[in-house]
C-alpha cells in the first residue's frame, strides 16, 4: 500500500474541508494528517498481522517490499556546531598624524608594499625647520660659554653661580633641540611594520589634524579568525583543540586550533570571544566571512544509523530489522532512544546491539511483520552519499 497517496488524500480532504487562513491553521492539519496516517499504518500492520495468523498463505499471495540491509557497529560519534565569525589582522591599522599642518607629500598608492620605517607621509614642517636653526646657533653660543665659563671656573676665577647659569644654559638648549626634532618626527608618517598599502586617504595640500585617518595598511601574514560563541557552550571548548574553517567566498575548508577562549560574556549577545589560529597560506582578508565548526560532543563507542530511517509512531521512535518466519522474511519493528544527530546520522542509544541489521532503502513502505525481499546490502559508502 502507498501511504504517500493515502497523506496526500488526507491533506486534500482536510484543505477542502476546512481552507486553511495562514500558515499555523496548515501546519495543524498536516499534524493531524501525520497522526491519521500512524493510526491507519498501524491499523493495517494489525489486520495483516491476524490474517496471516488465520491464512498463513496470506504473505506468498502479496508482494514482498523490495529492501536494503545496513549493518550497524560501534564507532565514534561526533556532534559539531557551526558558528560564523570573521577573519582579523594583528596588524591591520589606520595611521594619523599626531601633529597639524599641510599634507606636503604622499609617498605610497593602494596596493604597494612597503617596509618597516618607510616614510608614507610628511607634513609641512618649515616653521619647525626654522625653530630647529634657531636654536641650533643658540647652542653653539650656549656651547661656547659653557665651555669658556667652566675653564674659568676650574682656575678659581668668576662665581660658581656664572659657572652653573652657563651649564644650564647649554643644557636648556638641548632639551628644546631634542623637543624639535621629536615635533619634527611626527609630521613623518612611516610604517610601524613591514606589509602592504591598503587605503590612501591622505591628499597633497589638504590640511592634516591630530587623529585624522591618512592612510591604512596591513600585513596579510599575521591574522586569526574570532568567533562569538553562545555561553550554551561554555565549559565545551578549550586552547588547543581543533576546528574545521570554511570559506564560504572561496568554498575551501581548513583545519586549524583553538588558540584562546574568553572568560567574559558579552552582556548585549550572550557570547564569549573564541580565536583561532589561521593559515596564513591562503589568500584571505581581513573581516572576511568565516564559518568554523566546532566539536561539543563525542561518544567514543556507539551505535549510529542514518536519521532517514527513524520512524515514530503512537510508542515512540523505531527503526525496521529483518526477521526470519517460516520460509519468509517479514520486517519487525525495533523501538530505540536516540540520541545527537549529526550529517545525516543519529545515535542510537538504546534498542539496538552492534551484531544487528536495519532496513534501509524500502523502509517507508513496510509495515509490522510485512514480507520483505533483500535486493542488497548497503555499503558505508552508500549510506554516506544519502
Amino acid at each position: 500500500m502507498n501511504y504517500k497517496y493515502i497523506l496526500l488524500a488526507l491533506v486534500v480532504a482536510g484543505a477542502c474541508s476546512k481552507p486553511a487562513s495562514d500558515l499555523e491553521s496548515k501546519k495543524k492539519e498536516l499534524d493531524e494528517a501525520l497522526n491519521e496516517m500512524i493510526t491507519l499504518k498501524e491499523k493495517v500492520s494489525k489486520l495483516e498481522t491476524e490474517i496471516r495468523a488465520i491464512d498463513p498463505t496470506f504473505a506468498k499471495n502479496r508482494n514482498a517490499v523490495l529492501i536494503t540491509l545496513l549493518p550497524v557497529e560501534e564507532k565514534p560519534f561526533e556532534h559539531y556546531i557551526d558558528v560564523r565569525g570573521a577573519i582579523e589582522s594583528n596588524k591591520n591599522v589606520t595611521l594619523s598624524s599626531m601633529s597639524g599642518g599641510k599634507i606636503e607629500r604622499v609617498l605610497v598608492k593602494e596596493g604597494q608594499p612597503v617596509s618597516a620605517g618607510q616614510t608614507l607621509v610628511s607634513i609641512e614642517a618649515d616653521v619647525l625647520r626654522n625653530s630647529i636653526s634657531e636654536v641650533k646657533t643658540s647652542l653653539e653660543l650656549a656651547e661656547t660659554v659653557y665651555q669658556k665659563q667652566e675653564k674659568l671656573w676650574q682656575q678659581k676665577i668668576g662665581t660658581e653661580v656664572q659657572y652653573l647659569q652657563a651649564k644650564n644654559n647649554k643644557e636648556a638648549m638641548e632639551k628644546k633641540l631634542k623637543t624639535l626634532y621629536s615635533q619634527l618626527d611626527q609630521t613623518i608618517i612611516k610604517a610601524p611594520f613591514a606589509g602592504a598599502i591598503d587605503k590612501v586617504d591622505a591628499l597633497v595640500g589638504e590640511m592634516a589634524s591630530p587623529g585624522m585617518p591618512l592612510v591604512r595598511m596591513v600585513n596579510p601574514g599575521d591574522m586569526y579568525v574570532k568567533a562569538d560563541v553562545s555561553e550554551d557552550y561554555i565549559g565545551k571548548f578549550s586552547a588547543g583543540d581543533k576546528v574545521e574553517i570554511l570559506l564560504p567566498s572561496f568554498g575551501t575548508k581548513t583545519s586549524s586550533t583553538i588558540s584562546s577562549v574568553g572568560n567574559v560574556i558579552n552582556p548585549e549577545n550572550r557570547t564569549f570571544r573564541v580565536e583561532l589560529k589561521f593559515n596564513s597560506n591562503i589568500n584571505a582578508k581581513p573581516n572576511q566571512v568565516a564559518v568554523v565548526s566546532f566539536r561539543d560532543y563525542i561518544n567514543n563507542k556507539v551505535i549510529s544509523v542514518p536519521t532517514k530511517i527513524i520512524q515514530r509512531d503512537n510508542q515512540g521512535q523505531f527503526v525496521f530489522v529483518t526477521e526470519k518466519k517460516d520460509d519468509s522474511l517479514i520486517a519487525r519493528k525495533v523501538y530505540i532512544k536516540s540520541g545527537l544527530s549529526y550529517q545525516g546520522r543519529t545515535e542510537v542509544l538504546e534498542g539496538l546491539e552492534g551484531h544487528d541489521t536495519v532496513i534501509n532503502e524500502g523502509f517507508r513502505e513496510l509495515t509490522e511483520g510485512a514480507e520483505v525481499k533483500i535486493a542488497s546490502q548497503s555499503s558505508e559508502k552508500e549510506i554516506t552519499s544519502n
